[in-house]
């Protein structure tokens, strides 16, 4: 066998790799602003242009959103799921509700079925967040943690496949919550959760199947 010559990898293909990283970890969650592009020079060490052409890259592949005179988001934690938001950023919302209430409705009756005390517990503080969040009336905190909620009964269901379907299908449904709440917090929609957590608590997967399909397809402003 013929061995070909080994190559360096090219040095913004490192910074893409770590900037990545940085992504699908967790450590830079999706909706935040990752450092500034000054910040990262200094942090990574290289040149101003290396940092620039990596996040471009990244902003290509959809996973991170570049906003002229705001910063640069994180949008998905992988390609699939930048492609995913790409793909479905003009879907009818109708659908996309409904795609959701099939989606969240199976998943909450598993984790009735399945759940843990551990999965209670990181239900039951997102749940807390995602009240708080309400009460700071800042629409998009709101939106983000009641993405972190519903993630939270994905996860209860313990199937992998549909964790992964709803983690590249997180940008989707994040547009349409933010679709239905509107530009501010409205006290007449707010929609709890906690019947969605009882159910699950109690080992009743219909009745928590019923209260994720609720949540979805009633009150707009707290839906998901």
């Amino acid at each position: 066998m013929v061995l070909s010559a080994t190559r360096r990898t090219p040095l913004s293909d490192q910074v893409i790799a770590q900037l990545r990283a940085q992504i699908t970890s967790g450590e830079w969650p999706v909706g935040s602003r990752i450092p500034t592009e000054a910040a990262l020079v200094e942090q990574l060490g290289v040149a101003r242009n290396t940092v620039r052409e990596a996040v471009r890259a990244l902003a290509h592949n959809g996973l991170l959103d570049i906003r002229q005179g705001s910063g640069t988001y994180v949008l998905a934690t992988s390609e699939l799921a930048g492609v995913m938001h790409r793909r479905f950023a003009d879907a009818d919302q109708d659908q996309v509700a409904e795609l959701r209430s099939m989606l969240e409705s199976a998943a909450a009756g598993l984790a009735a079925a399945r759940r843990t005390d551990r999965d209670l517990a990181l239900m039951g503080t997102a749940l807390a967040r995602r009240e708080a969040a309400w009460s700071s009336g800042d629409p998009e905190d709101f939106v983000q943690a009641d993405a972190t909620f519903h993630q939270a009964v994905v996860a209860a269901a313990h199937n992998d496949v549909i964790s992964a379907i709803y983690a590249d299908l997180g940008e989707v449904l994040r547009a349409h919550l933010r679709h239905d709440v509107g530009p501010e917090l409205i006290p007449e929609k707010y929609l709890g959760h906690d019947g969605i957590i009882e159910a699950i608590r109690d080992h009743d997967p219909q009745r928590a199947s019923f209260e994720a399909g609720r949540a979805i397809g009633g009150c707009g402003t707290t839906e998901v």
